[in-house]
């Protein structure tokens, strides 16, 4: 392995993708060395070091070819003015959450004009601007950096637009979530500089594990035992399942083993529905690794 070609990876260094990152990076097979500052990690076993830096410099760092790679939110890449010039390689399915604007409980709020004239608090002013010119509605933008729920009742804003995941927060500053502004996610993303052959085939390589975490996360492995003349109900039961392996049974000529790998989640009510339609010895396994 070159030690002078390595791939450099930038992540968010506390917050809430940290963990799912990593997470993501072992699932990939990577283990690595965490340097004293706690900000760099090397890969032992692949061509892939770790910079832990703040969500918002991640766009700059992998557009300025700093670093190769870098996880971060689409609400910052929405929010970033130059993050146009970064490729978006994969949505990771993981950090997601939703940009929305909020109002106090009490607000009769019907239409997006209904803001009009008023203070909205928000971390993220080019994303409102962006919606607000969209829809016709001259507010001001209140820019915090934090702390945005409690600024109706600072008197610092009528109204806000923030992050909201379960929407807990709002609830308990007694807002009320009414416009959504976008949907996000955590992406991988390239420097938008040509990468050596080396660094590329790396990243197809990452590309391919991550495709692979991806589809197993939902994924499990069903076994079962049916008669023949039950199969036709039973493939159409199994969730997500690409075509299902039909094994014969020694000594049982009317039944079959059936193995199914299935890319949706297998509920109670899934086996429940497969043994009513005549399957027995029903057994579902977690799926570690998958190669799409």
């Amino acid at each position: 392995m070159d030690k002078q070609e390595r791939l450099r990876i930038a992540i968010q260094k506390s917050g809430r993708l940290t963990d799912a990152c990593f997470d993501l990076l072992k699932q990939c097979g990577l283990k690595y060395t965490r340097g004293k500052d706690q900000l760099y990690c090397y890969g032992e076993n692949l061509p892939l070091d770790v910079l832990l830096v703040r969500d918002d410099d991640i766009p700059d760092l992998v557009r300025e070819d700093v670093c190769d790679l870098g996880v971060v939110g689409e609400n910052v890449l929405n929010e970033h003015p130059a993050s146009h010039s970064i490729e978006r390689l994969r949505a990771l399915e993981f950090g997601k959450c939703r940009l929305s604007i909020a109002v106090p409980e009490s607000f009769p709020y019907r239409a997006p004009q209904d803001l009009s004239g008023l203070r909205i608090a928000t971390t993220y002013p080019n994303s409102l601007q962006r919606w607000l010119q969209q829809h016709g509605v001259a507010a001001q933008s209140v820019t915090l950096s934090g702390s945005v729920e409690i600024a109706p009742r600072l008197g610092r804003a009528e109204v806000i637009c923030d992050l909201v995941s379960t929407g807990s927060t709002l609830i308990a500053n007694r807002l009320k979530e009414v416009e959504t502004i976008f949907h996000s996610q955590a992406w991988l993303v390239k420097t938008p500089q040509p990468l050596s052959d080396f660094k590329a085939a790396w990243v197809a390589r990452l590309l391919q594990r991550i495709d692979g975490v991806i589809r197993v996360k939902e994924s499990k492995y069903i076994m079962l035992h049916a008669p023949v003349h039950a199969l036709a109900k039973i493939k159409t039961l199994l969730p997500g399942s690409e075509s299902p392996t039909i094994l014969p049974l020694e000594g049982q000529s009317d039944r079959v083993a059936v193995h199914a790998l299935c890319h949706e989640n297998v509920f109670w009510e899934t086996l429940e529905s497969l043994k009513a339609a005549g399957a027995s010895a029903l057994l579902v396994l977690p799926v570690e690794k998958m190669l799409p």
